[in-house]
């Protein structure tokens, strides 16, 4: 038997043990709807997320860079209103919401603004309650696309794509199960811009367990959220989610 045949069938045999390894691989990653059904599970459970039907959250938010830090208060009712105040002192105030159909936003360096196109898509993504929980009806394709480790912790990762708008990357904890990293594009005034964000500090709430502390990388800058509280089923008025005067003007014009 010729070096040759040898070599070559040494070569083919080293070709079909990759790829049977790599299917192999591949096969062994669990589900992605396995593991976004988890992070359900042993944040609470379904019963614990349906009986939730408004919540506040307060705490801070913080840019170490910039030297700079704010009150953060978030008001959220289902299915789709949300209402973010921050108020960064001498800095100035900044909101953004939705009263479900209007997705706007408002600062003192930008003024008044509505969203709309892929900007708009990603805030009603964001805008849903319990996203958690309804995820299967907000996303039209989640497949398990690998492995990483976040922070020492070794994780699966999830694509999730949206009807509208780009896919995102998720992180899970192969452990816990808890999610640790979100890696996902952003609309913003400057173009797209790649965020990465890290939960973590994960504490219960009621009988769900929320991360109370979120590191968001963007362009380079880091931004820390901090939640001091969340409330849930509090009565919100429903006029705290009205579109304020100066959107209803850009919407006239």
């Amino acid at each position: 038997m010729s070096r040759f045949y040898i070599a070559r069938n040494c070569a083919i045999g080293a070709a079909m043990a990759l790829s049977l390894s790599l299917a192999w691989a591949a096969d062994d990653l669990p589900k992605a709807d396995t593991i976004l059904d988890k992070y359900v599970d042993v944040t609470g459970g379904k019963a614990a997320y349906a009986q939730h039907h408004t919540e506040i959250s307060k705490g801070s938010l913080s840019m170490a860079a910039m030297s700079m830090k704010g009150d953060l208060t978030t008001y959220r009712a289902e299915p789709d209103k949300s209402l973010t105040e921050i108020d960064l002192g001498g800095m100035g105030k900044s909101t953004e919401g939705s009263d479900g159909k209007v997705f706007w936003s408002k600062n003192s360096m930008m003024g008044p603004h509505v969203k709309e196109g892929p900007e708009k898509a990603q805030a009603e993504l964001a805008a849903k309650f319990n996203a958690e929980l309804n995820w299967r009806d907000l996303f039209k394709d989640v497949k398990t696309v690998g492995t990483d480790t976040v922070d020492g912790k070794a994780c699966y990762k999830v694509q999730l794509t949206p009807a509208d708008g780009p896919s995102m990357v998720q992180c899970y904890d192969k452990d816990s199960g808890l999610m640790v990293k979100m890696t996902m594009t952003a609309p913003t005034p400057m173009g797209d811009q790649t965020v990465e964000s890290f939960p973590s500090d994960y504490r219960k709430e009621g009988d769900v367990l929320m991360p109370h502390k979120i590191k968001q990388v963007l362009g380079g800058m880091e931004i820390v959220i901090s939640i001091d509280s969340v409330s849930f089923n509090t009565d919100i008025p429903a006029d705290k989610f009205a579109v304020p005067d100066d959107i209803k003007a850009l919407l006239n014009k």
